[in-house]
């Protein structure tokens, strides 16, 4: 019989071929290698994942609240008006792993069956373990399914004296079948040219294409988009890649979903999405981030307004791997991979 969870999934839903037409919307709480087991084949056109760095540190960064007061408060505004501030915890996961490539490399693999016949795989890192990781999907899927590395570059924080800053992230791109892939290229948002009077006025009023080198801020401290939630990505860098990667109707996963980046940038372009976290702050957040367009959440016991949540089924981790991957599982799988609790999301 099919698992429960991939039942609930396509109860209700109308199937075009192998993937459900847009109304997909579902905030699962649970480990990502257990829930992946449970999905349905060939559903996403896009995953999107942003696993935890390994930077070794617990990931916290709390917010700031500032209310106006007629007194001498403690900060000053425009205006000469005053502000009361107060410190707002965020939510906290530890980030450190003996092992990265062990615990990520079973994860990705168990994915890997959730996608389309044309759908990418995105895997965002930083320096410390891109390169490990870059070889081992390359082991995986093979050189040829690489198809861009993208540089996300911005430009804020500490600057240390002793060492170049390290201010990029890169996001890994792997299609499925690399001679038959999505790329809307006329949904390529244009930037400014930097020496806009070589080109001419015609040209620079139309602006450029991006390269694979992509500037963007990060989510500013106190700015809206702040959810509290630490490594929050920025809306405007997955709106590019979902926007380009995938067309509307699909449906995009993120299996280590975070703050729910991705499943706002998804719902705000006419895409469904399913998002996996194991972390009940983090299922709480994207679920208030993301009430709008009334997700299903799922694998949460106590209901809130408005929103419908179901238990996910639970099953012994060796037998949910199997389950996912199959025959000839990979001796990573078997040295470390098996059982291991999956931390938050950094998205």
């Amino acid at each position: 019989p099919r698992p429960v969870l991939r039942r609930r999934f396509l109860d209700g839903l109308k199937i075009v071929g192998c993937v459900p037409e847009i109304g997909v919307k579902k905030v699962i709480l649970g480990d990502n290698l257990e829930v992946l087991a449970t999905l349905p084949s060939a559903f996403a056109s896009v995953i999107y994942v942003d696993p935890p760095f390994n930077t070794g540190k617990v990931q916290k960064r709390d917010r700031i609240k500032a209310t106006a007061t007629d007194g001498p408060g403690g900060r000053g505004g425009f205006g000469g008006r005053r502000y009361n501030v107060e410190r707002v915890e965020s939510s906290e996961y530890v980030d450190a792993f003996d092992d990265f490539e062990s615990f990520l490399m079973p994860r990705i693999e168990a994915s890997l069956r959730c996608l389309t016949e044309k759908g990418s795989l995105f895997v965002h890192l930083d320096f410390r373990e891109v390169h490990y990781i870059k070889v081992a999907i390359d082991r995986l899927l093979g050189r040829d399914r690489f198809v861009n590395e993208i540089i996300w570059a911005y430009d804020y924080g500490g600057r240390p004296k002793n060492r170049w800053p390290a201010k990029h992230d890169t996001i890994l791109w792997y299609a499925l079948d690399p001679r038959n892939y999505t790329f809307n290229y006329d949904e390529v948002d244009r930037i400014p040219y930097m020496a806009p009077g070589l080109v001419g006025k015609e040209k620079a009023e139309v602006g450029k294409t991006p390269t694979d080198v992509w500037w963007h801020t990060i989510v500013p401290t106190n700015g809206r988009e702040k959810t509290g939630y630490p490594t929050q990505k920025p809306l405007g860098v997955l709106n590019r890649l979902l926007k380009v990667h995938s067309r509307p109707g699909d449906v995009v996963l993120d299996f280590f979903a975070g703050s729910g980046t991705t499943g706002e940038a998804a719902a705000q372009n006419g895409r469904g999405f399913v998002l996996v976290d194991n972390n009940p702050d983090a299922i709480a957040i994207m679920t208030k981030r993301l009430a709008a367009y009334a997700p299903e959440v799922i694998g949460v016991d106590a209901p809130a307004d408005g929103v419908e949540k179901r238990p996910v089924e639970t099953r012994a981790p060796d037998e949910l791997v199997e389950a996912a991957l199959g025959e000839g599982l990979p001796s990573y799988i078997a040295k470390q991979g098996r059982g291991r609790p999956t931390p938050p999301g950094a998205g």
